[in-house]
């Protein structure tokens, strides 16, 4: 009996730490896909090329650093990762973070603290803590991504106006303070290319979809630089060439009282890093109806940086948007990560010199559109409009980002998120005399055995109980995207369900649009009127689709059933 229970122990761990490359290759690839993953991979490294080199100038370092992380980095987390199709890199996320190190401890600093958050992150991944980070609750997540998105156009400002200033301090507001003693030394020029810069990115998908917007910019840009001499900042003026040759392994040198300096940064390093690989994963796994491995991609990320840091490069993570750009140039498996790693190492060693023509205020103009597109401002005003709770969080972790940092706003966040979770399942505790008869709750309502034998053919229900809050939102996303049979209506029974916060409204939401693309109906019945409230103005769901009792929604699920059955009859 033991034995049985110790090798069913085995094979779970087995497959838990199996990265997904290694599962694919055994199960084999066909040629037409392996084609698809190099092609892919060849679109994200042009893409991460610009990418990489504004995320490691932003936050502080030389540009080389950047493509040096994205290729090292890169090459691991599509080695070892629990995601088919994650691409990692630098991300705009750690900008704040890697330049607040910078200033405080130096590149040596930053090296350092990048490589003991490494092995941080590959602890969580064999501890099996990486389903702790779903505990995050969303309108945290959005506050603190939301307040990196206006530091990182804060600190943009410089290069885009060409501003004549000197060091640019890290403080949110002191920075402000500089720009506005230096706004008289405006560089037309600089602004012109910038804006210049934002339209191309934005619209280039629009005319010419399968060029990437950002390289194109970079092209025209420098193109526009070079062959007219217009008096700007760039790469070369600034930092120098960049070099063309890979540099080798180094061990930083880490003794107790370095490691007790940098012991705080490395923890941010590790939490942000782990929250937003984890969260590009999960964005993945709905793009492609797949799932991974958090454990095993926690692993890959915290080797991933170790390896960065033994190259002198950043911290990596995950990154959604060349992710994103990897699913829809056809990337399904880890190859297309290996090939965009190699893609920018090639780059590196055959075109870096003329990297130092690059304008600065370019890649100002491309991290502004990083920002405006990470700031999820929908998913802001979406949870200002939610209850009182959720906008506390939202707001105190925000205005803590920007003017404190991230590694405080984190802290708050989460603490206060415990305290307001305990409270509101406090007020939610009662004593009440029961006073209906039989096998009816007070609305009515009977008991589930009961409608059984009533449920029309292809229409389901599923009962949910208790609150739909941050820390079983994930359990109840995961649960209703593991149904594969063919279903025409899906009634999700919320009678027992008390509470629905942010990010339960978030899942939701997610739930009803990946079951319409299945042309599948969805019903929400039993609903309080408080959630009902809440769920219109979260958008979850038109109030037709929202009914008070089972019976109504039984009727309307016939209704739908009887329209979808008639529409597939007609020639």
């Amino acid at each position: 009996m033991e034995r049985g229970r110790f090798a069913k122990l085995l094979e779970e761990f087995r497959h838990e730490y199996t990265p997904k490359l290694v599962t694919l290759i055994r199960g084999g690839i066909s040629s037409k896909q392996l084609t698809s993953d190099i092609i892919a991979g060849l679109i994200v490294g042009v893409v991460a090329l610009p990418l990489a080199i504004a995320f490691a100038i932003a936050s502080g370092v030389s540009p080389e650093k950047g493509i040096i992380t994205a290729i090292v980095a890169g090459g691991m987390i599509a080695l070892l990762g629990g995601s088919r199709v994650q691409i990692g890199g630098p991300t705009g996320a750690f900008i704040v973070i890697v330049y607040g190190i910078v200033q405080e401890h130096g590149v040596e600093g930053l090296t350092i603290a990048t490589f003991i958050a490494g092995f941080f992150i590959l602890i969580l991944g064999l501890l099996r803590l990486g389903s702790l980070l779903k505990y995050i609750p969303y309108s945290l997540i959005v506050g603190f991504t939301s307040g990196i998105a206006i530091i990182i156009f804060s600190s943009q400002i410089k290069d885009i106006l060409g501003l004549t200033t000197g060091e640019v301090p890290a403080d949110f507001l002191e920075k402000w303070g500089v720009y506005i003693q230096a706004i008289g030394s405006v560089n037309l020029y600089s602004l012109l290319l910038a804006v210049g810069t934002v339209l191309i990115v934005l619209f280039t998908p629009k005319v010419l979809p399968r060029v990437p917007g950002a390289l194109l910019a970079i092209i025209l840009a420098t193109a526009a630089v070079s062959i007219f001499s217009i008096p700007v900042d760039t790469i070369g003026s600034r930092f120098g060439s960049i070099p063309s040759s890979f540099p080798l392994p180094k061990i930083p040198a880490v003794d107790f009282a370095t490691f007790k300096d940098l012991l705080q940064p490395a923890i941010a390093i590790a939490l942000l890093g782990g929250i937003e690989s984890l969260l590009s994963a999960v964005v993945a796994d709905g793009m492609i109806g797949g799932k991974h491995r958090s454990n095993m991609e926690l692993v890959a990320q915290g080797g991933a940086n170790i390896a960065s840091g033994l190259f002198g490069g950043i911290p990596a993570t995950g990154a959604i948007a060349r992710t994103a750009t990897n699913i829809k140039s056809g990337g399904r498996t880890p190859i297309a990560g290996l090939v965009h790693a190699g893609v920018l190492l090639l780059i590196m060693l055959a075109a870096a010199p003329l990297a130092r023509l690059i304008p600065l205020a370019a890649l100002g103009g491309i991290l502004v559109v990083v920002a405006y597109n990470m700031g999820e401002w929908r998913s802001f005003f979406s949870v200002l409009r939610s209850n009182r709770y959720d906008r506390i969080i939202l707001l105190t972790t925000f205005c803590l980002t920007l003017l404190f940092d991230l590694i405080v706003a984190i802290e708050v966040g989460i603490v206060l998120s415990s305290f307001i979770f305990m409270k509101r399942m406090s007020d939610l505790a009662h004593i009440g005399l029961v006073e209906t008869e039989g096998d009816q709750d007070s609305n009515g309502d009977h008991t589930f055995e009961e409608e059984l034998s009533s449920i029309p053919e292809g229409v389901v229900i599923y009962e949910i109980e208790g609150p739909l809050f941050f820390g079983a939102s994930q359990k109840f996303q995961q649960t209703m995207n593991d149904i594969q049979e063919h279903i025409i209506v899906i009634i999700l029974r919320l009678r027992h369900v008390p509470m629905i916060d942010a990010t339960g409204m978030f899942r939701l939401r997610e739930v009803v649009k990946s079951y319409r693309k299945r042309q599948t109906g969805v019903i929400l019945s039993g609903v309080s009127p408080n959630i009902r409230s809440e769920l219109l103005k979260a958008h979850v769901l038109e109030e037709e689709y929202i009914c008070a009792d089972i019976q109504s929604s039984l009727e309307l699920a016939n209704t739908i059933r009887a329209k979808q059955t008639a529409g597939n009859d007609s020639p």
